[in-house]
Formats: structure tokens, sequence, C-alpha cells
């Protein structure tokens, strides 16, 4: 008897995160609306940053450019010498278990670029957080990055560099239509993000 109210309690639980999270994201993605605008403080804690959505319907927002993130880690020898590895290329990662997958995951596929998205939304040219989200969605980003290089390196360390390198897609010739003139191209960005510090629970050692 027990045993039956619990799991009845259990399931309704479940149920009625399951609403709650659908509301959520609804919220989050439906047009501005009073609703939306009364509980935006609710919705934005529990969509950001793992339950983030970027999609449009209607209107599709196709990337413009494609990014190339790397890490490389620094550690204190037992001599008291600083070590820094060499960068190891978090992208190519991804690209590699999404390339002739046919079910590719959403963790390889979306993970990393959307945490990138939303640290260029927070944070400004300078890399200073200035708000709690600021700082929430540059830890996610340390902790990806953390895990994925110790996951693929192992060893301990105790702080991380992020690259960037960003490489404009050239716009496509319009259907039917004579080519574009050529037009030089423009060149590729790189951004190097300050050292942050790693706790050791952080990238599993």
């Amino acid at each position: 008897m027990l045993l039956q109210a619990l799991t009845s309690t259990a399931a309704a639980l479940c149920l009625a995160t399951a609403l709650v999270h659908v509301l959520l994201v609804f919220l989050h993605v439906a047009p501005t609306n009073s609703l939306s605008q009364q509980y935006s403080r609710q919705v934005n804690a529990w969509v950001h940053p793992l339950f983030e959505q970027n999609w449009r319907l209607f209107a599709p927002d196709p990337e413009s450019v494609n990014r190339q993130i790397s890490v490389r880690t620094k550690h204190t020898a037992p001599d008291g010498a600083t070590r820094v590895s060499r960068w190891f290329d978090l992208t190519a990662v991804d690209n590699s278990a999404v390339k002739h997958n046919p079910f590719p995951s959403h963790t390889a596929q979306n993970m990393l670029r959307r945490a990138w998205s939303s640290y260029l939304e927070t944070h400004g040219d300078d890399d200073q957080p200035r708000s709690q989200r600021a700082l929430m969605t540059q830890q996610y980003l340390t902790n990806i990055a953390s895990k994925r290089v110790a996951a693929h390196r192992g060893g301990n360390f105790g702080a991380i560099q992020l690259r960037v390198v960003t490489l404009p897609i050239a716009a496509p010739a319009p259907a039917g239509g004579p080519a574009p003139a050529a037009a030089a191209p423009r060149p590729a960005e790189t951004r190097y993000l300050p050292w942050w510090k790693v706790k050791a629970d952080s990238h599993g050692n």
C-alpha cells in the first residue's frame, strides 16, 4: 500500500514538473505577452542555460559564420613551474560526432554552440560578466570545456582558456540569377578569452 502511494506521488510530481516545463518553455518562445512579461524572472530562471530555445518557425535564422572553439589547460607542477597544454579543438570533436551519423545527439550538435551564443549575449568585448545570468553562462561554458578536455586528455589542471576563431560564410548566389560579383573575403577573427579557474570536481578529477 505504501509502495503504491509512493509510486502515485512520484508519477504526479513527474507529470506536474513536465507540465510546468512545457508552460515555461512555451512562454519563453511565444511572442511577448502580458503573462510572459509578468513571469519573465521565473521563466528565465528555469530556461537558462539548459533549456534555452533559439528557433524561428516562420523566419529561420541560419548561421552566417563558422566558429572553431578550442581550449587549453594550465596547471602548476610539483616543482612550482606552470605548465600550459596545447590547444584542443572542441568543435572538431563535435563535428566528428555529427558527420556521417544519422542520429547525432543534441549534445554534439548544439551544446557548445549555444553556450557560446549565450556567452556573446551576456558579455561585452571585455569579457566581464555584469549580471548573475552572465556569471552563470560563463560557468556553464567553463564546465562544458573542462569536462570535455578532461574526458579526451585526462590529467589535472587548475585553469582553462578558450580560443574562438570566427570565419564568415559567403552569401549564396541568388536562385536562377547571375552570380554576384566576387567580393574580397573577410578575414577570420580570433578571440582569446581570459584564463578561468576550474574546480577539481568540475572536470571529473
